[in-house]
């Protein structure tokens, strides 16, 4: 069961998620590095594999704001964090999508660093705090490409998909 391991407030920019001096820096394996890394603590934890891979973040509304800058979603994708988020940045929302962050919007989300998350398909259970809390679902389509790992590996599978199709379509024809 994931743990909230970062518990943020509202506005968090992709700055505080991936400083801007760390630009040139763009390959996704490399990214990780530098996630929160004016969070001199939580940094160092990352980077001393402290936190467990699947662990949450939780924050406010418009999580996410700011630049449009990919490497401050593919530096949380390299850790697999699940953030769950009242509220989220159109686009850092669609760089999550397109990269397969896994996402949750839930408005009324509340949960301490420490709580444990259980995450069904409509609501977050804060099993700490013995609450509940909504699930705004995201489109099927949007969420598919997320389920898929994002934009790319949902691509090869559906072309994929695609070919194998028109192959037993022409095997039926030539049969």
């Amino acid at each position: 069961m994931p743990k909230v391991v970062l518990k943020l407030i509202d506005d968090i920019s992709t700055d505080t998620i991936y400083p801007g001096r760390f630009m040139a820096t763009v390959l996704p394996e490399e990214t990780p590095q530098f996630a929160f890394a004016d969070n001199k603590e939580f940094n160092t934890k990352l980077k001393n594999n402290e936190i467990p891979k699947g662990s949450t973040i939780v924050a406010g509304n418009n999580f996410g704001c700011g630049s449009s800058r990919e490497q401050a979603v593919s530096c949380l994708k390299g850790y697999d964090f699940i953030i769950i988020a009242k509220g989220f940045a159109r686009i850092f929302l669609q760089n999550a999508i397109n990269l397969g962050l896994r996402v949750i919007i839930s408005p009324d989300i509340e949960a301490d660093e420490g709580d444990e998350i259980e995450l069904l398909r409509e609501e977050v259970i804060n099993k700490t705090k013995s609450k509940r809390f909504k699930i705004i679902s995201l489109p099927k389509a949007r969420q598919n490409i997320i389920d898929a790992g994002g934009l790319v590996p949902y691509t090869r599978k559906r072309l994929r998909e695609i070919k194998n199709n028109l192959l037993k379509k022409a095997q039926v024809t030539e049969d």
